[in-house]
Formats: structure tokens, C-alpha cells, sequence
């Protein structure tokens, strides 16, 4: 079946869904080849087209039909043999490694640390680090990049090659409303330790965020040089910090996050992290 044909069916069952048998031998077959697909990094929730990133809602649609086909079941991972121990979960989602033998693991080429869990319609690309993390279902990361402990990355959130997630990172996930966009990490970013981006942010390429910064969709971005103040955008090579900036009233401070300064594409690849975040 072309991706156009699987499209139209998963747009139909979408129509229907109030209405579906959940029991329906094709329906559970065109949600799990769209999952598959996800899984393998064939096709993608979010995707740049013609300099803008764009929501593939037929996707999404998929997905949350999934929640629906599928029921709740126990799955493992370790081995029965009580001397060695087994984890076991209870879940509609399995998760991406179960069953996976040292062949699967040497084709797909990419690292995970004990402790890092995938769920399964991630995709995962060669080059990149686990630490102990969490990976949602739908996600994209693509290749060179570490995910680092204790870091999060939401469901459907696109990571762009080489990036670093720091340690304890939060990066959020999105399949409501269908329209809108997962946080987007470009390439060659830097997000810094307890640093959070949700609600759809995007973050271009060559950014540093300094640790513990937050930016949702409504979070002041200031640009101290120029004063110009963006939502939901964070510009190329930016590098970003916490803030804060008076109220309309003047009355408190708020919340805000700073660009302290923008660098060339040659200034970010040769210059340290820490030397971009001295001001």
C-alpha cells in the first residue's frame, strides 16, 4: 500500500471514529503499519518543507486511533528465569528493543544506556547516546545526538542531528490539538541541564540554551541587543538564559528568557559552550 492509499484510510477511520469496531482486522493493520513506519523513521510527524515545519495531522490521527485498537497488556523485558530477574509493564504501547537480539541492535547502530526507555513509533537514528531517558512514542531523533540522563523527550517532539540534551532536560510532546506542532530541536543545539521547551517551541539550529531555562509557547523571548521581543521562536544561533523583565504595572518581575547574544555558524562550531555563555 503507497503512503497516499494508507493516508486516505487512516483519514477515513478518523472520520468514523465514533463509529469504528475497534475489533476490525484492517483498521488495527493500517494503525500498526503507520506505527511501523514511525518506528523505523520512514515517515515523521513533523517535517521542514520550503523553510517551515509542518504537522502531519494523519499521523497524529494514527496514533491516538492506536489508543483505541489496542488494549492493555503485560510485556517484558529480561529473561523468565527467576534467578535473573524480569521487568514487566502493563501498557497499550510496547516498548521499541523488546525482543531485540545483538542483529537488530547492530543494524540500527545506536547506543542505549541501561535504564533508557523507547517506546515503541520512535525512531531512534545510528550515532545516538541513551543515557537513562525517556522517549516517547512518535518521537524523532536524529543521528549524533546524546540524550542525556534523566532527560525527556515528549511524544511526537523532533530532535534534530548532534544535538545534546542535558542532563534532566524536558522536551515536549504534543498529539492534541492535530494541527499543532511538537517542540522542535534543530541541529546542533545545545539545551542545557533542567532546561524545559514545551508547547510547541521551536529551537533553530546552533542554539545554546543555558541551563534551567523554560520557554513555552506564551514565554517572553528578549533579545537584549535589540530589544525585539518573539514568542515560540527561538532564532538561529541564539544563545538563551533565564531572566526576568517588568510587568506591564511594573509592579513585579517576570519570567522571561534572554537571548544574551546571536554567533555565526563558524563562531558556534569552533567556540565552547561555556565561552558562548559568558556574557
Amino acid at each position: 500500500m503507497s503512503q497516499k492509499e494508507l493516508q486516505q484510510k487512516i483519514e477515513s477511520y478518523w472520520e468514523n471514529k465514533d463509529s469504528l469496531n475497534l475489533t476490525d482486522v484492517d483498521l488495527r493493520s493500517n494503525v500498526d503499519e503507520v506505527l511501523n513506519l514511525l518506528d523505523a523513521g520512514k515517515i515523521r510527524v513533523s517535517e521542514k518543507k520550503n523553510g517551515i515545519w509542518e504537522a502531519n495531522q494523519w499521523i497524529k490521527k494514527a496514533i491516538l486511533l492506536s489508543f483505541k485498537t489496542k488494549d492493555n497488556s503485560i510485556f517484558s523485558s529480561g529473561t523468565s528465569n527467576l534467578r535473573r530477574g524480569q521487568y514487566t509493564w502493563f501498557d497499550k504501547v510496547n516498548l521499541k528493543t523488546s525482543g531485540w537480539v545483538e542483529d537488530e541492535w547492530t543494524k540500527r547502530n545506536f547506543r542505549s544506556v541501561p535504564g533508557a526507555i523507547i517506546r515503541h513509533s520512535s525512531y531512534i537514528a545510528e550515532n545516538v547516546v541513551l543515557m537513562p531517558s525517556f522517549i516517547n512514542l512518535g518521537a524523532y531523533i536524529d543521528s549524533g545526538s546524546m540524550i542525556d540522563t534523566w532527560a525527556t523527550v515528549g511524544s511526537c517532539a523532533q530532535i534534530g542531528k548532534n544535538v545534546h540534551l542535558s542532563g534532566g532536560a524536558g522536551i515536549g510532546g504534543v498529539l492534541e490539538p492535530l494541527q499543532a506542532n511538537p517542540v522542535i530541536i534543530e541541529d546542533n543545539c545545545f539545551i542545557g541541564a533542567r532546561s524545559e521547551i514545551a508547547e510547541g517551541v521551536i529551537v533553530e539550529e546552533g542554539s545554546v540554551i543555558s541551563m534551567g531555562v523554560y520557554i513555552g509557547a506564551s514565554t517572553k523571548i528578549i533579545n537584549r541587543e535589540s530589544g525585539e521581543v518573539l514568542f515560540g521562536k527561538v532564532p538561529p544561533y541564539s544563545v538563551v538564559v533565564p531572566g526576568s523583565v517588568k510587568s506591564e504595572k511594573g509592579d513585579v518581575n517576570l519570567y522571561c528568557a534572554v537571548i544574551v547574544k546571536q554567533v555565526d555558524q563558524k563562531t558556534r562550531s569552533k567556540t565552547s559552550i561555556n565561552e558562548l555563555l559568558r556574557s
